[in-house]
């Protein structure tokens, strides 16, 4: 860790209040007082520019008052850097343009699954799609509506689905997602157990959909294959380097975490199925002393904060 300045840094959070219980917690602010840095909690219904000072704000709300307040205070405080942009954090906020920023890194043995948009249910017939597929709803916007999501067998599956939504292949994956933590300069892996792998034979079986919170029945009642969990390799540290440093740059974001798969038909290759702007820190280890880090290296001018 960094050596204390003589004046704390003052650092504004805007936060719902589910995200204030899980990121605000008393580790983080004493990691972060012990090094100089003070978390102060905004009140987004009042102008910015009536409270504080502030050295630094961070933040996640989506409404469009938040949003105005951050631009009148930012216009007027051109120099403090505000985590993230709101223009760069709406690119994680749609499903599809979420991924297209993978694509456009074109990285060897990296990609995204096979995806389409539907704006209508209707005429679902020709999809041009192999099952089973993920249905998951267009809008990310961290609401209760754009978790809910399903593993569709078949046809039959699509009958229930509300427009907009996307279409998403499922790739068998070892049952292990790896789950990648940004914050600025600074990433961390982990791997943590997924859907199970569902093989042609047991397809066949498998009608209509299933909610993803009964999936964990799936395994269960024999309809996905075993997961040697404590067994599976990391993914090489040089291409989740450059998958960090490339989303960092398409994205221009600091905060983010994203989900790879490693494709059960190809093990050399790996699939970014998920990006989440500043996901949930707690569940990563030493997360308190990451972010008083990456907080320290904002005031320092070591990280780019984008057009802020």
């Amino acid at each position: 860790m960094s050596n204390l300045s003589s004046k704390p840094y003052q650092i504004g959070y805007a936060l719902t209040p589910k995200k204030e219980q899980t990121f605000i917690v008393p580790s983080l602010l004493s990691c972060a007082c012990q090094n100089g840095v003070v978390l102060t909690k905004i009140d987004p219904t009042k102008p910015l520019i009536q409270q504080g000072p502030f050295d630094c704000i961070l933040h996640k709300l989506y409404d469009s008052d938040w949003k105005q307040n951050l631009q009148d205070f930012a216009s007027r405080n051109p120099n403090i850097p505000i985590i993230d942009s709101p223009e760069s954090i709406d690119i994680l906020r749609n499903r599809i343009s979420m991924l297209e920023t993978v694509s456009k890194l074109k990285i060897n043995n990296t990609g995204v699954p096979k995806q389409i948009t539907i704006t209508e249910v209707t005429g679902l017939e020709n999809l041009k799609l192999n099952f089973p597929l993920i249905a998951k709803p267009l809008d990310a916007d961290g609401s209760e509506t754009s978790h809910k999501m399903h593993l569709i067998f078949d046809k039959d599956g699509l009958n229930n689905l509300t427009a907009p939504f996307v279409l998403q292949e499922f790739v068998n994956h070892g049952g292990v997602v790896f789950k990648v933590y940004v914050a600025g300069k600074y990433f961390r892996c982990v791997k943590r157990k997924s859907l199970p792998d569902i093989s042609e034979e047991k397809l066949v079986n498998l009608k209509g959909s299933l909610p993803f919170s009964q999936v964990s029945n799936l395994a269960a009642a024999g309809g996905g294959e075993g997961c040697k969990f404590e067994k599976t390799e990391m993914p090489p540290e040089s291409l989740v380097k450059e998958l960090v440093e490339g989303l960092k740059e398409e994205l221009r974001l600091n905060l983010f975490n994203f989900d790879v798969i490693r494709d059960g038909k190809n093990k050399e290759n790996y699939l970014v199925i998920d990006i989440n702007y500043f996901p949930g820190y707690a569940k990563m280890p030493n997360f308190e002393s990451v972010i008083t880090d990456f907080l320290r290296d904002v005031m320092h001018k070591d990280i780019n904060c984008g057009d802020n």
